[in-house]
């Protein structure tokens, strides 16, 4: 059930929770929510304007092909798309050196709409949409991630110093973060499950 970040109260659907935060929470709101309430209201707008029903399947059409091409040609790594249109959950253990990062701290937390960690919670990430990489997702917190390298608090660790060991997986999965589309079970993995698709693993230590 989502739940209200500002109040804690817990709703059935995110729709009711929207309505709550546009009612509640107006003068509280993030940027990132501000964004999203709004391009609600845009989408309604843009559909209910005044272009014709043959202007409007044009339009249509041609964004279609826009993302086609932008998602599905070859070489060409995924877009995030379809807000909204698909939730995923997974779990990730990331350590840097010994160090690793609290994904429950303010600075982690919602900071971007297909992909985030929420109410305070470091250990279970979620997916809001389709085409959301491995990279684009650590990207939105300022990691950045590679099939070979780590780049955490501004330092690049590579699997190819011989000073570093670097593992980036996905559910035990060898995979190209930049290619690499997150999805997870659908569901939030109850304590002490791992999910069985969408556990990400970022490790570096010292070689020895």
């Amino acid at each position: 059930m989502p739940d209200c970040d500002y109040c804690g109260e817990s709703f059935g659907s995110e729709r009711a929770r929207d309505k709550h935060l546009k009612a509640e929470h107006a003068d509280e709101l993030g940027p990132i929510d501000r964004r999203r309430l709004d391009m609600e209201g845009d989408d309604e707008s843009v559909l209910s304007g005044a272009a014709g029903p043959i202007a409007l399947g044009v339009i249509i059409l041609f964004a279609a092909a826009v993302i086609g091409f932008l998602v599905f040609s070859p070489g060409q790594s995924p877009e995030p798309h379809n807000l909204g249109g698909y939730h995923g959950h997974g779990t990730i253990n990331m350590t840097v050196l010994g160090e690793s990062p609290d994904f429950s701290r303010d600075r982690y937390q919602v900071q971007d709409r297909f992909f985030h960690f929420e109410a305070r919670n470091g250990r279970i990430w979620h997916v809001h949409g389709e085409g959301v990489t491995l990279e684009y997702a650590m990207n939105t917190i300022d990691i950045g991630v590679t099939d070979d390298s780590v780049t955490y608090n501004g330092t690049t660790y590579e699997d190819s110093n011989p000073q570093y060991d670097v593992e980036v997986t996905v559910s035990g999965r060898n995979v190209n973060p930049s290619t690499y589309v997150l999805e997870g079970e659908g569901r939030t993995p109850v304590a002490g499950e791992t999910s069985s698709d969408g556990h990400i693993r970022i490790i570096v230590t010292r070689a020895n």
